[in-house]
């Protein structure tokens, strides 16, 4: 079994592997590799006894994801180029490889981020700051374009995500 540590760096470094094979490779590598990363984040990461109260989260963080990128993406948040498309789940309102980033993201807060929502406002201030910017380099990394109102509205939602991860998860770290 891995030290603490060493598991919260092994889930940052997975999770930062994930972002770029998402953003990077499209559908078909983001539906190919993120998988094998959350499969390592549950098998290695996770400690045994905590793997089925970490897999409910992860779902339910991948619910909120396609709620809150799906909402933005009907609003008219993304202009998406026509290679975009999978081909297979065009009748989704962002490209798959989009919704494996939630997941991703989520496999991090009770580890690599576990330190973080012990303070509130630091966590608010992290996300409405860093998540835009993941965003922003995520579109020009895909060649999204972003309605010029979708990075404020950002910074707003994920400023009020992370407080309130926060609220339900006050530091308790699973590394």
């Amino acid at each position: 079994m891995l030290a603490p540590q060493a598991r919260a760096l092994l889930n940052a470094g997975l999770f930062q592997l994930g972002w770029f094979s998402c953003v990077m490779g499209g559908p078909l590598i983001a539906t190919l590799v993120a998988p094998l990363i959350l499969v390592l984040h549950l098998t290695i990461v996770v400690p045994a006894h905590q793997r089925m109260r970490e897999l409910r989260w992860l779902i339910g963080f991948t619910a909120l994801g396609m709620v809150v990128d799906g909402s933005l993406s009907l609003a008219g948040g993304y202009t998406l180029p026509a290679q975009a498309s999978d081909g297979i789940t065009t009748w989704l309102p962002l490209p798959v490889w989009m919704w494996w980033l939630w997941p991703l993201f989520a496999s991090t807060i009770h580890h690599a981020l576990s330190w973080l929502w012990q303070r509130p406002w630091l966590a608010a201030v992290g996300g409405a700051v860093s998540a835009p910017l993941s965003y922003y380099g995520g579109a020009q990394l895909a060649g999204i374009g972003l309605a010029d109102w979708l990075l404020p509205v950002q910074a707003l939602i994920w400023a009020g995500l992370c407080l309130g991860i926060t609220r339900l998860h006050p530091g308790r770290s699973t590394t």
